[in-house]
């Protein structure tokens, strides 16, 4: 994909590598909350659902209106190649289904810098976790629609919504962990169904 040996590797992650990195980070930041009363239990459970439907947002929103813009010109058609294209070329890379960490981290530091800023730590904290821990659940299914046979009904329903995004409908289907805001925004595209 890159001519230049560095951004080839770091364009690059072996698929656990994301879980290695947050899981430790957001499980110390839930303990370290909970143990010092930073938070409580239930403001706990708030900010953890609240921020996995954050991420859900964002993943559609990013998937949607960033990774699928090409632009109009030759380096925006470029960064497109980059960020996103090379995935729909090659949509077997195993190397390639995982968001590298030279890309989360900073969105990562963006969110929590932001949060810091609000304050609130006791919604803030649990809330940047679950957008964490719902970006890695994302990964994880992604990695999974690509690489593995689903086993329940609703793998099943992901993989082909996400399989009929890459090879019949790319303005369609942009939810990867979900499928509930591309029926809320109109670009739901389901399997027709014969009648009898």
């Amino acid at each position: 994909m890159f001519e230049n040996e560095f951004l080839e590797a770091a364009s690059r992650v072996h698929p656990v590598t994301p879980f290695v990195f947050y899981i430790p980070i957001i499980t110390g930041l839930m303990v370290w909350a909970l143990y010092r009363g930073i938070t409580s239990w239930g403001m706990s459970a708030l900010g953890l659902l609240t921020g996995a439907i954050t991420w859900q947002v964002m993943e559609y929103l990013i998937h949607r209106f960033f990774f699928h813009w090409e632009g109009s010109g030759p380096i925006t058609r470029r960064i497109h190649e980059i960020v996103h294209g090379y995935h729909h070329k090659y949509p077997d890379d195993g190397m390639r289904l995982v968001m590298p960490l030279g890309a989360s981290i900073p969105l990562a530091l963006v969110i929590a810098g932001i949060l810091w800023l609000v304050g609130a730590p006791s919604f803030t904290v649990p809330y940047f976790c679950g957008i964490v821990a719902a970006y890695l659940a994302y990964d994880f299914i992604h990695y999974s629609v690509h690489h593995h046979k689903p086993r329940t009904q609703w793998g099943k329903t992901l993989r082909a919504h996400h399989m009929a995004h890459h090879f019949a409908v790319p303005d369609k289907n942009f939810g990867i962990s979900h499928r509930w805001i591309d029926a809320l925004a109109g670009t739901l595209k389901r399997r027709p169904t014969s009648e009898g």
